[in-house]
């Protein structure tokens, strides 16, 4: 359930039109950013990848560049964020949160939502966009940059899974497989081998037969299990990675609501989930941020933006700009 609005295919305007207005939107002495805004907030990946491509032919430069010059601030950074290609943005997030070398669950989970929130070829292309980038694997980057070797195995095991896409479930093997995970959670080993094979190669509709069959059999959640063993980075990080593969609103709305907690607003976060899920689930998140959270999304969001990028931000939601 994308919340992103684009023009039905009789009404959307050629390529060369939408560059000639951002043109003179970004020229303009003031910034026209409300054009810019209702324009590129209303495109598809592959609609605004035309439209650079125009671009780039009719002014010899790139689209990018010039929002990166003429626009500053929160804006600049969403729209930036949100018209690279999807895999290469994806890319970008996950070098920057490895070369923040904190090793910290809000960083990490970035590499997380890559691996289980989207479907096997989709990761497989954000790890071609890395190389392409960066000249190196994002493996390779985890080997160098997490220090923390349970975080470091865990990573490497999602990143470089090959889920199973069929839809198909065995009763059987879900037994199995929450048995050997309720024993690696007993001796407390989350980075057990067979622990993380289990969640990093079974199908989605596997996992979740799996996981429904672990509450069955020992009274608990496996999430409430993986809690009840600490709060520590692991943790967090295989609740997370649990949450994106079954229930990937579930986490967004979180990392919304978390960026926006407290003082002042974490809007790399607040970006990052908003932009990444926007033509994916963004009107589920929305619903499962109610329920979680006894709070609604527009009004927090509202809240903690302002001008022109909480027009943005409105407009990727599928909602009437407020200014």
């Amino acid at each position: 359930m994308a919340s992103l609005i684009v023009p039905l295919p009789s009404f959307l305007p050629p390529p060369e039109e939408d560059c000639t207005r951002l043109k003179k939107a970004s020229e303009s002495f003031l910034r026209d950013e409300k054009t810019i805004v209702s324009i590129l907030g209303h495109r598809s990946a592959e609609q605004i990848k035309v439209v650079k491509e125009t671009y780039q032919h009719l002014y010899n430069h790139s689209l990018l560049d010039d929002l990166n010059s003429k626009l500053s601030g929160d804006l600049k950074n969403a729209l930036v964020l949100w018209v690279h290609e999807p895999e290469v943005r994806h890319a970008m997030l996950a070098n920057k949160a490895l070369k923040a070398m904190t090793n910290k669950i809000k960083e990490l989970q970035v590499v997380v939502e890559i691996a289980c929130g989207n479907k096997t070829l989709y990761v497989n292309a954000v790890r071609e966009a890395y190389i392409d980038l960066y000249g190196c694997t994002i493996e390779e980057d985890i080997l160098d940059c997490v220090y923390d070797m349970p975080l470091k195995k865990t990573l490497l095991a999602l990143i470089s899974s090959n889920r199973h896409s069929k839809e198909t479930t065995k009763k059987e093997i879900a037994v199995e497989d929450a048995s050997k995970m309720h024993e690696a959670i007993r001796k407390r080993r989350l980075d057990d081998d067979s622990f993380l094979w289990i969640l990093s190669t079974r199908s989605i509709s596997q996992l979740r037969e799996t996981f429904a069959t672990y509450q069955q059999l020992f009274d608990h959640s496996l999430e409430q299990d993986i809690a009840n063993c600490g709060e520590d980075d692991l943790e967090n990080l295989l609740i997370a990675a649990i949450r994106c593969t079954c229930n990937p609103e579930k986490h967004f709305a979180k990392v919304i609501r978390e960026s926006m907690i407290g003082i002042g607003t974490d809007e790399e976060s607040l970006n990052r989930a908003i932009v990444s899920r926007a033509e994916v689930d963004m009107l589920k998140i929305e619903i499962e941020y109610a329920a979680m959270f006894d709070s609604n999304l527009v009004k927090d969001v509202c809240g903690d933006t302002s001008g022109s990028y909480q027009n943005f931000l409105m407009t990727l939601m599928g909602k009437d700009p407020l200014e």
